[in-house]
């Protein structure tokens, strides 16, 4: 299945978990990646998995909460491969805290990562997108839509994102651009290892409210789907969240 075939994606967060599996799933489908993450050491090792997969792939290191960094970047693939089909925005953070002990410095920094960060880096690419006639998936969240303890800050940011995307699939989508959002959960990716640093008094009965009903799924469970809503396939699927989580929400 060749479905990228031709096509140029930039994925973000791409070093690691769900944005590394994007980029390799992506890789043997046929397309043209340009990378993009701050773990430098890691994302050369994301480019070189895609290049082991036949794919021509590019990369640069790149703070997603920064306007010029993003800038840079979003220019920097275009550079590259002279166009842009498709925005694969995976980056973001994920921590844990008793809220009424999160300081505010924390808070601020999850909300300039994921929530700002979908938003610099949707409008950089917007431009190139609309003359492609291309596509964004954002990754949201299940703390999106329904309260995960203990990360309210992160449940926050996520909701966000599904709200900003929405907005975006309605002012867009006229113009040519698909706009949509995956929803994972219970996803086994470094960011959730560990419990994330859960508070050590941490009621685990509140935490299992989010888990699957068979148990916790690799990352490439989310890379296909984000395959899936970034091909053609989904050509009539516009401001959608789609839930990839074993059934926690059901």
């Amino acid at each position: 299945m060749r479905r990228f075939e031709n096509k140029v994606v930039l994925v973000t967060g791409a070093a690691s978990g769900i944005g590394r599996a994007t980029v390799e799933r992506l890789a043997s489908e046929g397309a043209k990646l340009f990378c993009a993450d701050v773990q430098a050491e890691a994302l050369r090792e994301t480019v070189k998995r895609a290049v082991e997969l036949g794919a021509e792939a590019d990369a640069r290191v790149c703070d997603v909460s920064s306007e010029p960094d993003v800038e840079a970047t979003v220019a920097a693939c275009v550079a590259r491969f002279g166009r842009l089909d498709s925005l694969c925005h995976v980056a973001g953070i994920l921590r844990f805290a008793h809220t009424h002990e999160m300081p505010f410095a924390e808070w601020r920094r999850i909300q300039s990562v994921n929530l700002d960060g979908t938003f610099l880096v949707c409008r950089a690419a917007l431009p190139h997108l609309l003359a492609s006639g291309g596509n964004i998936v954002n990754v949201s969240s299940v703390a999106a839509l329904a309260g995960l303890a203990y990360g309210a800050a992160y449940g926050a940011s996520k909701g966000g994102i599904s709200a900003f995307t929405r907005a975006l699939a309605v002012e867009y989508g006229k113009q040519g651009v698909r706009v949509n959002a995956v929803c994972p959960g219970s996803i086994k990716t470094p960011m959730t290892a560990g419990g994330a640093g859960l508070p050590k008094d941490a009621d685990m009965k509140l935490v299992m409210r989010q888990m699957a009903l068979d148990k916790p799924r690799g990352p490439e469970t989310v890379a296909s789907l984000i395959a899936f809503l970034a091909s053609d396939d989904a050509a009539h699927i516009n401001g959608e969240e789609v839930r990839v989580e074993g059934g926690t929400l059901a």
